[in-house]
């Protein structure tokens, strides 16, 4: 392919992403997405419903479905089911969000952001890393010969806790303290409930991010994985290193830290990694993606041996996990 046909393909494709932005948008602001989200509707019943012109209502419905939002039967037309997936966190695909960028471009106050609602879009998004937490209990060989049986988990700020259940389902003898906000805690109760963990699942309602949280006595040196999940990188650098230094103290001797969040890459960033690193910019006070360098550095400010660190391949979003042991003396 010649360069001058690589630019025509690129302005093509440039177009087709805005157009399906839009098309999506529009069929929000007009109500289809909403009217499907309680049932099949045929295009008169749903141009009856909405007062649309049949015409146009057509052709719009006809893009929606090529994005895959919309899915077509026959007559019928339903809502898919990633759509079905969008949370009250997400029903307008982030434009809430996004609409603060033009003006945070010129004004970067952050002082206002609420970080717990960050927290809050994690917990009810959560499921979407199954694929990588079950990858990176592989990784750590959770159940492995030559590995704990029956490791002791400490999931401190375990939103919906899909990155510890996926560790606890490797073997059946691990098990759970999951710490978090009631929010968060009834989504991981949830989760576990659905695998049946049944009491091999604990939970404690405390926030990981609050200075309260230094008043939590944790059984010291007790645990044999205390795993810190999409947590540090919506945290500023202060409570993080406060986060981590409880963690380390609730670790056996030998015992890992875990920590599996949103990691520069070393190549340039993708577009899946820009967006993250906005969304925390644009929903934190100080919360921003970290580098790898950076992380193995405070690891070992903090005393940890043996680190490692792994991108995770399953993640489509450049998540990754690092991995540090607490000396045994």
């Amino acid at each position: 392919m010649s360069a001058q046909d690589q630019t025509f393909e690129q302005y093509q494709g440039l177009m087709q992403i805005n157009a399906a932005s839009h098309l999506i948008r529009v069929g929000r602001q007009a109500g289809l997405l909403s009217a499907l989200r309680e049932g099949q509707r045929t295009l008169d019943q749903l141009c009856e419903q909405l007062s649309l012109v049949p015409e146009s209502t057509s052709l719009l419905l006809d893009g929606l479905v090529a994005t895959g939002i919309i899915e077509k039967y026959e007559d019928d037309f339903a809502l898919s089911r990633a759509a079905h997936l969008l949370c009250q966190y997400d029903q307008d695909l982030g434009d809430s969000q996004w609409e603060q960028l033009a003006s945070q471009l010129k004004n970067n106050d952050r002082a206002n952001r609420d970080d717990q609602l960050r927290f809050n879009y994690q917990a009810a998004t959560q499921w979407i890393h199954t694929p990588a937490a079950m990858q990176a209990a592989e990784i750590l060989d959770i159940g492995g010969e030559g590995e704990v049986s029956g490791p002791k988990i400490l999931d401190l700020g375990c939103g919906s806790a899909v990155w510890s259940i996926a560790m606890a389902h490797q073997d059946p003898e691990a098990t759970i303290l999951a710490v978090d906000i009631s929010v968060a805690i009834e989504a991981a109760t949830n989760t576990a409930q659905s695998i049946g963990l049944g009491d091999r699942f604990q939970t404690l309602e405390v926030n990981p991010a609050d200075p309260s949280l230094r008043s939590v006595e944790f059984p010291k040196a007790d645990f044999d994985i205390v795993l810190l999940a999409q947590r540090i990188s919506g945290l500023g650098s202060k409570v993080a290193e406060d986060l981590l230094k409880k963690s380390i103290e609730a670790l056996k001797p030998n015992g890992r830290l875990v920590v599996i969040d949103l990691f520069r890459g070393p190549t340039k960033p993708n577009l899946a990694e820009s967006a993250e690193a906005l969304k925390l910019d644009l929903s934190t006070q100080e919360g921003h993606i970290r580098t790898l360098e950076s992380t193995q550095a405070l690891f070992a400010q903090m005393g940890l041996q043996r680190v490692q660190f792994a991108f995770l391949a399953a993640s489509k979003v450049n998540m990754g996990m690092a991995v540090g042991e607490k000396p045994s003396s």
